[in-house]
């Protein structure tokens, strides 16, 4: 058991990003293409967070072209470069996925003032 901790402890990222469900945040991610490389963005909120260590994972949601996509990062993946914070959200909640069947104005979270 202690070569797994030993593992996991040197994968994780020692700067991690402090995001809360209902945040809207920018995810840099990167693209490997052939032999290019480069950076994309993924704008959403944040709909759910996993916990659990080296396997921590959260939930991004956005509409692109009117259906909702939803993306499933990693914390501390290698391929995510970064988490910008846009804009931080008020919620009660610890899942937010009502947002998935909620559209418009309707599909909006309050902001944290």
């Amino acid at each position: 058991m202690d070569a797994l901790k030993l593992i996991s402890q040197s994968s994780l990222k020692e700067e991690r990003p402090v995001i809360n469900i209902g945040d809207t945040v920018k995810v840099h991610v990167k693209i490997k293409e052939g032999e290019k490389e480069r950076i994309q963005l993924f704008e959403g909120t944040v709909i759910a967070m996993k916990h659990g260590g080296v396997s921590e994972t959260f939930t991004v949601r956005r509409l692109s072209h009117g259906v909702g996509i939803e993306r499933v990062f990693p914390v501390h993946s290698p391929h995510v470069e970064k988490v910008e914070i846009v804009r931080s959200g008020k919620v009660r909640r610890g899942k937010l996925y009502y947002l998935r069947g909620r559209v418009g104005k309707a599909a909006k979270v309050k902001q944290k003032i």
